[in-house]
């Protein structure tokens, strides 16, 4: 059975860091990507990073970039999301996910996690 949990969310006062991790269990996702998504309250989920499993290309939406690193543990199957100056609007629910295609698009992504929330007070 394919797991990918999430953890490391929590309130954070704006301009501070949280980082989010994704471990994941019951396959090799040695070919897939590992992408970060977030939804907030009425809105729809959105693309945040994503990365191979050999560390290559990550990339970044807009919004995020310059403040968010992702990143990956090989040796312990884990995905991470270091996320810094935060801002009152980075306030969501934050979901891992796998895809084998480079793709922002969460319908193409085939695992999820059950996600992590994270709120940013101002």
């Amino acid at each position: 059975q394919v797991q990918l949990v999430e953890s490391g969310g929590g309130w954070m006062q704006a301009g501070g860091s949280l980082r989010l991790s994704c471990a994941t269990s019951g396959r090799t996702f040695s070919s897939y990507y590992m992408g970060w998504f977030r939804q907030a309250p009425g809105k729809e989920r959105e693309f945040v990073a994503r990365i191979t499993w050999s560390g290559a290309n990550p990339y970044y939406a807009d919004s995020v970039q310059g403040r968010c690193t992702i990143s990956r543990d090989n040796a312990k199957k884990t995905v991470y999301l270091q996320m810094n100056s935060l801002k009152p609007e980075d306030t969501a629910v934050y979901y891992c996910a796998a895809t084998n295609i480079a793709t922002t698009t969460p319908t193409m992504y085939e695992y999820w996690g059950q996600g992590t929330q994270v709120t940013v007070s101002s």
